[in-house]
């Protein structure tokens, strides 16, 4: 029997679209890209769209994804993000369509004005299937289109690449990690802040990786904080060098104002990170080991006080890291969460036929 040809939409410059489209081959599917956001994929075919500079160039890429879809004639589409993307699979009517919420597209662009929730809730009725890696964003979906099947399912960690040091790294400097992307909603500039202010009471190094559109406003103010000569700004980087500034600090912090369930908290977790994080559900959900980890995401001070805290108690950092460890081991597995992906795509088919 032919390998069944699956036919993802999203960015190729993505992490989570590339593993995706990996995992998937290595299951045995044919794998094929529809982006406006194109960067090589091994294996993977790719129709690149014009490119997309605001919002409402999605409504005008209809036609050129309907297109690009009929040429690669995938057996089943699969949309990442379902206010963009989502929108140009579901026009097509003609194969089984899956969407993945990502976050924001459910939580917060809904509620910018009424087009786009009538927009969000026709393009998730006309999937046969949509998955989240949170119970909120599933718990939208059902009530935006209640018929439609949603399954919980996280993108998962390498447990096999992301590991935790032989050896974690001496206490000074106390090095802070985050990997969140250089936008508002991420709010890295409380997290420089935060360590502005512990920077007065030790020595401190702040890596932050991710990049964005706001690099320049963020360098503008660990400059203004004097903090030019311990932050590293490292952008976007591999997964090697990801791994290799995670072994090398003490502790991770992600406070977004909103987010699902977060790859790079489950990739914190799997380094032995302990993790300092917004509180949202998604990560009340992964982050119980101790209450010092939910801080108000936008609460500069809450946040130097918990990073004085783990830096002052080693120990309990320790202890922090251990339990999540644990708990990522037993849960977060990358490659169980793609075979059950795998399983969820073949049922689909199996019905279509």
């Amino acid at each position: 029997m032919a390998e069944p040809h699956l036919g993802l939409l999203g960015d190729a410059t993505s992490p989570h679209v590339r593993r995706w489209a990996g995992e998937m081959i290595a299951r045995g599917w044919r794998v094929s890209l529809v982006t406006a956001r194109p960067a090589p994929i091994d294996g993977v075919e790719q129709r690149v769209l014009s490119p997309v500079r605001r919002a409402s160039d999605w409504l005008l890429r209809r036609g050129e994804a309907a297109r690009a879809i009929a040429a690669l004639a995938p057996d089943i589409v699969h949309a990442h993000y379902v206010t963009s993307y989502g929108f140009l699979a579901a026009v097509q009517p003609r194969r089984p369509c899956v969407l993945t919420a990502w976050g924001s597209d459910l939580l917060v662009t809904p509620r910018h004005s009424a087009l786009l929730r009538a927009l969000t809730r026709w393009t998730l009725r006309r999937a046969d299937l949509v998955t989240g890696d949170a119970e909120e964003l599933l718990a939208i979906s059902a009530a935006m289109a209640p018929r439609v099947p949603r399954e919980l399912l996280h993108w998962g960690v390498d447990l096999a690449r992301f590991v935790p040091p032989p050896r974690r790294a001496a206490p000074e400097p106390f090095t802070i990690v985050s990997l969140r992307s250089w936008s508002a909603n991420y709010r890295i500039d409380t997290i420089v802040r935060a360590v502005a202010a512990l920077a007065a009471t030790r020595p401190v190094t702040l890596h932050l990786l991710g990049g964005g559109e706001d690099e320049a406003a963020l360098r503008a103010l660990v400059a203004a904080l004097g903090l030019g000569a311990c932050t590293r700004f490292h952008g976007r980087v591999d997964d090697a060098t990801m791994v290799d500034v995670m072994q090398r600090g003490h502790v991770s912090v992600s406070v977004p104002a909103s987010d699902a369930t977060s790859v790079s908290v489950l990739e914190s977790m799997a380094c032995g990170l302990p993790v300092l994080a917004s509180d949202l559900p998604a990560n009340r959900r992964w982050l119980d080991a101790d209450p010092l980890q939910i801080v108000a995401g936008g609460d500069v001070a809450a946040l130097a006080a918990a990073l004085a805290t783990l830096a002052d108690d080693p120990a309990r950092a320790g202890r922090i890291a251990a339990a999540q460890l644990d708990r990522i081991r037993r849960e977060g597995s990358r490659a169980l969460q793609m075979d059950h992906m795998d399983r969820l795509y073949r049922g689909l088919l199996e019905r279509r036929r």
